[in-house]
């Protein structure tokens, strides 16, 4: 294929290359200069194109390639290393300790919010929290596992109530 068939070809294809730009790069400007430099590629790599294979995905796979070396290329520069003696970076979150001051609390409230419910209601949820089923509940409280059921619904119920603080509301 010639320069200029070549040129011809590409240039029917330009046409379809700009949304395909426009889906990976979510911004005009950006979509045009990644077109830009797949069309730039394409014609100083034009000796690596077989003829007779598809041109339309050889173009794709070339833009698709560009966007991702350009996207790793601009998550490494905006990557920020500390190369002080210690060697710490910036961006990990090794080094970040969480404060137990509130897990302390919440873990207050729940045993307080636990403690207040009725003992009726307490056992089967608590035996159910520790991985207990239905049926060994029934048995051990001889009760049937209807009441089960219902006992630790109205405990949840009762504690997802009294410790609305800890609730996400969307």
């Amino acid at each position: 294929m010639t320069a200029i068939e070549f040129t011809y070809s590409i240039n029917t294809l330009t046409k379809s290359l700009k949304p395909f730009a426009l889906r990976l790069t979510k911004d005009a400007e950006d979509a045009n200069d990644l077109l830009q430099e797949t069309l730039m590629k394409a014609f100083t790599n034009r000796d690596k194109f077989a003829e007779g294979t598809n041109l339309k995905a050889w173009l794709y796979t070339i833009m698709k390639n560009t966007f991702i070396t350009n996207y790793q290329r601009l998550v490494r520069k905006k990557t920020f290393v500390d190369t002080t003696s210690n060697l710490h970076y910036i961006n990990s979150q090794d080094s970040i300790t969480e404060n137990l001051a509130y897990s302390t609390f919440k873990m207050e409230d729940i045993s307080a919010a636990l403690k207040s419910l009725d003992e009726v209601y307490r056992m089967p949820f608590i035996m159910h929290f520790r991985g207990f089923k239905y049926h060994e509940i029934a048995e051990k409280l001889n009760i049937p596992i209807g009441t089960v059921k219902n006992r630790i619904h109205i405990a949840r119920k009762e504690l997802k109530d009294s410790l609305t603080q800890y609730t996400y509301s969307n």
